[in-house]
């Protein structure tokens, strides 16, 4: 799991492809339509697409002339689940301290 999850962080760790997660979460689109909003190469936005795809956020499939890419959510559930898991951890902390800060 530690290994799937460090290449979503990486994965997402880039501008663009954050906001090309964003886009794939709309539905399923092409590297045209992908590509759109960028002022980049074809090549490099699929260059940002195989990285997406290998951490597993996407899924590319094949259709006759278009290779269509679609989110894939599961990567993204668990960085939230850890990420709650975070939040809480740090919500327990902060009442803690703040409890011990009160009695002083």
């Amino acid at each position: 799991m530690t290994d799937s999850l460090d290449a979503t962080f990486s994965a997402l760790a880039d501008p663009t492809r954050r906001a090309i997660v964003g886009g794939a979460g709309q539905g399923e689109a092409t590297v045209l339509e992908l590509a759109e909003p960028f002022t980049m190469s074809l090549p490099a936005v699929s260059k940002h697409l195989k990285v997406l795809e290998r951490a597993g956020l996407i899924a590319r499939g094949r259709d006759a002339q278009r290779s269509p890419a679609a989110l894939r959510p599961g990567p993204l559930k668990e960085v939230r689940r850890i990420r709650g898991a975070a939040t809480a951890n740090t919500g327990r902390r902060a009442s803690i301290a703040w409890m011990a800060i009160s009695r002083r």
